[in-house]
């Protein structure tokens, strides 16, 4: 059983095969040493090291209920409602503690999900699918594992089935079955931490029918596999992190800390069967796809809930900083944005505590909730980032750079004139202010307003959700029989 550090996880990416990785047009050889990239590998190293520092163990641990040790909590499938709980409460610390998306959530959500499924397949058609897949969630546990969960594909024309596309790689796809295995290809687009992990859990990403079957596929493959290609995902002022003191820079705004995004190729990818879990089992793919988005859409009640504490936080102290902290409508804009960010906790926990135990074993959310905890969660954080950059004023988006600060003749005019409350360096000041624009418009905006509205599904698939489960007839009936309205078979 391994429990890595911060420092034995990126020792670990280092140990990997060479990845193939564009970025802004050139091959990285070292993703590690990269400083746009790099940024994003802490906020995973913060994952493994929370989970030996005392006051977080017993929230980032777990025991393994498949081998009894401890494990990371990220490699854990959920055994009770307090398991489910505890994801939420683990989701919110890191978002406090790195004020952006720290990339496990997806993989954590993806195991349990394909455990659950797998056993509903082997149940009605005799396959062995789940013992399969507890042996691999079992080598993950013991390797302590970052999991990349891969469910959107690029999807092409939208109009289209995936079997009726021109081009059928914008779905991943079987290109040919062996004895042995099966060889795929094609694409997963949005993939969060696809760099930073050492393997991708395949799903398909929406139902299937008969003609799509070469379409329905569930497999693991290796991060470094052949035939995996990397193109890292561009976003607002990354460039800023190529400055040459990165980590100390004013102008990052969150200099230590930042998310990642790709799109992964996979180009006549082999995958031996014992890393095979679904296989044109068409009838499964909506059980996957909706228990996925279920638990993913609860994490949302956690993540997003610990950074908007971050931009509750930075709303007072540029309050303070700016002198006008004790002002009621100040006050008031803070309190509004608490309620906001609680209500998207309450939800995630609510999902959580009125989940159950499947027919595998593990337990999932009460899908209903999760839906509504994510739909919350594509409107409040706007709301929470709109009362942030009011509370900030202008500068932050009009501030000159920090080479002003570092040249010592344009420091004094700086520090003169952009100056704010008595006893507040200029300094801390500005580097509030580029914090505010890094969670509102820059890296962090990424995994915190982008995510909030698109990832784990668009706010319309939440809204479909919620109208399936929603139990209109019943809601009639109950209108109805106070209304003491006869049926009309009664009548």
């Amino acid at each position: 059983m391994v429990l890595m550090t911060g420092k034995e996880y990126v020792e670990s990416l280092q140990r990997r095969k060479p990845l193939t990785i564009y970025l802004m047009g050139e091959k990285i050889d070292n993703p590690t040493t990269h400083p746009i990239i790099r940024a994003s590998i802490n906020s995973i190293a913060l994952t493994y090291d929370l989970a030996h520092e005392p006051e977080h163990r017993e929230i980032m641990t777990v025991k393994s209920s498949l081998t009894g040790d401890t494990i990371n909590r990220f490699c854990h499938l959920h055994t009770s409602l307090e398991d489910l709980q505890n994801k939420v409460r683990m989701l919110r610390i890191l978002g406090q503690r790195c004020g952006t998306c720290f990339q496990r959530c997806v993989g954590m959500d993806a195991l349990n999900a394909v455990f659950l499924t797998t056993y509903e397949i082997d149940r009605s058609l005799g396959t062995d699918y789940n013992q399969r897949f507890t042996d691999y969630v079992r080598t993950a546990q013991e390797k302590d594992w970052v999991i990349d969960g891969c469910m959107t594909d690029p999807k092409g024309d939208r109009s289209k089935r995936p079997s009726e596309q021109r081009d059928p790689d914008v779905y991943v796809h079987i290109t040919e079955r062996r004895d042995d295995g099966v060889v795929i290809r094609g694409a997963k687009a949005h993939q969060t931490g696809a760099v930073n992990s050492h393997e991708h859990l395949i799903m398909p990403t929406l139902a299937m029918r008969n003609e799509d079957s070469d379409f329905t596929i569930c497999c693991s493959v290796p991060a470094d596999a052949d035939g995996v290609t990397y193109y890292y995902g561009r976003q607002s002022c990354d460039l800023r992190r190529l400055d040459e003191s990165a980590e100390g820079d004013i102008d990052c705004g969150n200099p230590m800390f930042g998310g990642q995004e790709c799109l992964v190729i996979f180009e006549d990818v082999f995958v031996p069967y014992e890393r095979v879990f679904m296989n044109g089992e068409n009838e499964f793919c909506n059980r996957i796809v909706e228990s996925f988005a279920a638990y993913h859409r609860q994490s949302y009640g956690g993540c997003k809930v610990g950074v908007g504490d971050v931009l509750i936080g930075a709303a007072a102290s540029i309050a303070e900083y700016n002198g006008v902290l004790k002002a009621s409508h100040i006050r008031d804009k803070i309190t509004e944005m608490t309620h906001l960010n609680e209500t998207l906790y309450s939800c995630g926990i609510a999902c959580s505590a009125a989940g159950h135990e499947t027919d595998a074993g593990n337990y999932l959310v009460d899908i209903l909730l999760a839906n509504v905890c994510k739909q919350n969660v594509t409107r409040f954080p706007y709301e929470i980032a709109r009362l942030l950059q009011d509370i900030a004023g202008g500068l932050f988006v009009t501030c000159p750079s920090a080479k002003e600060m570092s040249n010592p003749d344009t420091r004094k005019v700086i520090e003169k004139y952009l100056v704010g409350a008595d006893d507040i360096r200029t300094e801390d000041r500005i580097k509030m202010m580029r914090l505010i624009e890094n969670l509102t418009l820059g890296r962090a905006a990424v995994g915190y307003l982008t995510e909030s509205m698109h990832g784990a599904g668009s706010p319309q698939a939440q809204r479909i959700m919620i109208n399936r489960l929603s139990n209109i007839e019943e809601k009639m009936k109950l209108a109805k029989d106070l209304a003491r309205i006869r049926q009309q078979e009664d009548a």
